[in-house]
C-alpha cells in the first residue's frame, strides 16, 4: 500500500489498543473510543463512505443495510469467528469481500466450555455465593453441597469442528467418554486419538450421553437444532453446555425442562436473544440449576489480539491485490 491512499477504515466497537495503534498506523482508521455499539443511521453513515467497515458479532450487517453502501465500500472485515450477523449473499452481489477471524479462538473456547462443564454438575458457583453473598458457612459436612463427578461420564459433542475437537482433547483428559455427532466424520486419526464414536443420528446420540457439549455454527439448518423434541430425548440427569450460539437451542423449552426437573442443568455462555438473558434463566441460575456467563468464551486478551491481527492481514492482502486468507464466500443453496 506504499505510495497509495490509505483506506478508510471504520472500526465498530473498541478493539485492543494494540490493535488499534496497528490500524492508525497502516490505515485511515476511524476508531470506536467510546465503545458505544453503533446505531442503525450510524452504520448507514459509515457503509456510505468506507473502504472497509469491520463490525463485531453484535453489529447487524444485513441486506437492508448493504443495499445502501456505498460505491467506496469494498470489504466487510468481521471481527469474528462467525460471519451469521452479515448477509454474506446480499455482500456478494455488489462484490464487496467478506471476511472473518478463524482459528484463533479455538482453545479459549474449548477452556471456557470445560469450565462450564465442570461448574455445573460440581455446583461451582453455587458453593462460592455461599461465601460471597454473605451466608454462613457452617463447615464441612459429608451430605452438603454434592454435586456429580464427570469422569467416567460420556459427553456428546454437537459439531466435532476444530472447537469440538479441541474440547474433545480437554474431556477426555478429564476422563470423559467421546462421542460426536458432525455433518462429515472425522478423519481417522482424530477418531482413534480421542477414542471417538460417531454418531450419524443426532437423535440417537442425544438419549444416550450424560453431557452435551453444543460447538457448531449458527446457520438457517442449525437454527434451534435442539429443539424441544430432542431435547426430550435427553435422559433427566443430562446437562447441556452451550458456548457456540445462543439460538441453536430451543431456549424456551431447555428452561422449561429444568424447570420440570427432566433436565439436569446447563451451562451457558450464549442466549437466544442476546443481550437480553430470560429472567427464568437468571432464577434458575440462583437456584444453583444452570450456571451463566455473559458471552466470556473467547475473551482473552491473547484472543483478542489474534482476531485483530487477522483482520488487519486480510485488509492488507485485500488491498495489495491479493485474495484475503480468510474470505468468505456465500453458501450455496
Amino acid at each position: 500500500m506504499n505510495g497509495r491512499k490509505k483506506p478508510l477504515v471504520v472500526i465498530t466497537r473498541k478493539l485492543p489498543d494494540q490493535v488499534e495503534t496497528r490500524m492508525r498506523e497502516l490505515f485511515d482508521a476511524r476508531l470506536n473510543v467510546d465503545d458505544r455499539p453503533m446505531t442503525q443511521p450510524e452504520l448507514v453513515a459509515a457503509i456510505k463512505e468506507a473502504d472497509v467497515l469491520v463490525p463485531t458479532i453484535t453489529d447487524r450487517i444485513d441486506a437492508a443495510l448493504i443495499a445502501q453502501a456505498g460505491e467506496r465500500l469494498k470489504m466487510i472485515a468481521n471481527y469474528g469467528n462467525g460471519v451469521d450477523n452479515i448477509d454474506v449473499a446480499a455482500a456478494g452481489e455488489r462484490n464487496i469481500v467478506v471476511t472473518n477471524t478463524p482459528n484463533v479462538l479455538n482453545e479459549d473456547t474449548a477452556d471456557m466450555t470445560m469450565a462450564l462443564m465442570l461448574a455445573v454438575p460440581r455446583r461451582l458457583t453455587l458453593g462460592a455465593q455461599v461465601l460471597s453473598g454473605g451466608g454462613k458457612w457452617p463447615g464441612w459436612s459429608p451430605t452438603w453441597m454434592l454435586g456429580h463427578r464427570i469422569w467416567g461420564k460420556r459427553l456428546g459433542i454437537v459439531g466435532m469442528g476444530r472447537i469440538g475437537t479441541a474440547v474433545a482433547r480437554r474431556a477426555k483428559a478429564f476422563g470423559l467418554s467421546i462421542h460426536y455427532h458432525n455433518r462429515h466424520r472425522a478423519a481417522p486419526l482424530i477418531e482413534d486419538e480421542l477414542e471417538a464414536t460417531y454418531w450419524d443420528s443426532l437423535d440417537q446420540m442425544l438419549a444416550r450421553m450424560d453431557i452435551i457439549s453444543v460447538n457448531c455454527p449458527s446457520t438457517p439448518a442449525t437454527f434451534h437444532l435442539l429443539s424441544a423434541r430432542r431435547l426430550a430425548l435427553l435422559q433427566p440427569t443430562a446437562y447441556i453446555v452451550n458456548t457456540a450460539r445462543g439460538d441453536i437451542v430451543d431456549e424456551d423449552a431447555l428452561i422449561a425442562m429444568i424447570e420440570g426437573g427432566k433436565l439436569a442443568g446447563a451451562g451457558l455462555d450464549v442466549f437466544e436473544h442476546e443481550p437480553a438473558v430470560n429472567p427464568k434463566l437468571v432464577k434458575l441460575a440462583d437456584k444453583g440449576k444452570v450456571v451463566i456467563l455473559p458471552h466470556m468464551g473467547s475473551a482473552t486478551i491473547e484472543g483478542r489480539i489474534d482476531m485483530g491481527d487477522k483482520v488487519i492481514i486480510n485488509i492488507r492482502t485485500f488491498f495489495d491485490g491479493h485474495r484475503p486468507p480468510d474470505r468468505v464466500l456465500p453458501r450455496r443453496a
